[in-house]
C-alpha cells in the first residue's frame, strides 16, 4: 500500500520516515520531492568491467549548473537522507525532469526497507540538459510492506553521497 502525502507527513513527525531537511512544500499527493545534490560521478573508461576495477572521477556542479551530455552515464545523488525503518522506498523522476530529457533511476528504483541513505541517482539524458545542485529533480514514495521486515544491510547502507557501483563477482 503506497502511502498518501499526508500520511508521509504524518510519518516523518512521528519519526518512522527519515527526510532530512523535511520541507511540507514537497509533499505531493503520494510522494516527497527531493533535489540533486552537488556531486556528479562519471566513470573514466569506455568499458566499465562489472566485475573488475572501475576509476571514476567526480564532478563538483558549480552553481551556474553544468551540462550533461547524451551517450553518457552520470551517477548524482539526493540532497535529502531518506528512508524508513518500517517502509520499502521508490525513487522517480518527476515529469518536469523527464519532460526536459533527464532520466534517473530507470533500472533501479526500489530502496530496501531500514536504507535511510542519499540516494545514489542513475542519470542519463536525451539532448544537452543543464542541471543545477540543489534542483528538484525527482520523488520518493513509501510503501508499507506486508511481512516479517527484514532491514536492508547491503552494501550501500550509510551511504551520504554519490557511490559507483560494488559489484563484485562474489556479489548476489
Amino acid at each position: 500500500m503506497i502511502l498518501t502525502g499526508a500520511q508521509i507527513v504524518e510519518e516523518v513527525k512521528r519519526g518512522a520516515i527519515t527526510i532530512s531537511r523535511f520541507d511540507e512544500a514537497f509533499v505531493e499527493p503520494n510522494s516527497y520531492g527531493f533535489h540533486l545534490g552537488r556531486t556528479l560521478c562519471v566513470y573514466d573508461d569506455a568499458e566499465v568491467d562489472a566485475y573488475g576495477d572501475r576509476s571514476v572521477h567526480q564532478i563538483a556542479i558549480p552553481e551556474t549548473g553544468y551540462v550533461l551530455e547524451p551517450d553518457h552515464f552520470y551517477l548524482g545523488y539526493t540532497e535529502e537522507c531518506m528512508g524508513g525503518d518500517n517502509y520499502s522506498a521508490e525513487l522517480y523522476a518527476r515529469y518536469s525532469t523527464s519532460a526536459c530529457g533527464i532520466f534517473i533511476q530507470t533500472s533501479a528504483p526500489l530502496g530496501h526497507t531500514g536504507a535511510i541513505i542519499n540516494w545514489t541517482l542513475e542519470i542519463v539524458v536525451a539532448q544537452e540538459v543543464r542541471v543545477y545542485p540543489g534542483m528538484l529533480i525527482g520523488k520518493i514514495c513509501f510503501w508499507k510492506n506486508l511481512g516479517t521486515i527484514e532491514p536492508y544491510s547491503g552494501r550501500y547502507r550509510m551511504s551520504r553521497s554519490v557511490v559507483p557501483s560494488r559489484l563484485t563477482s562474489g556479489a548476489q
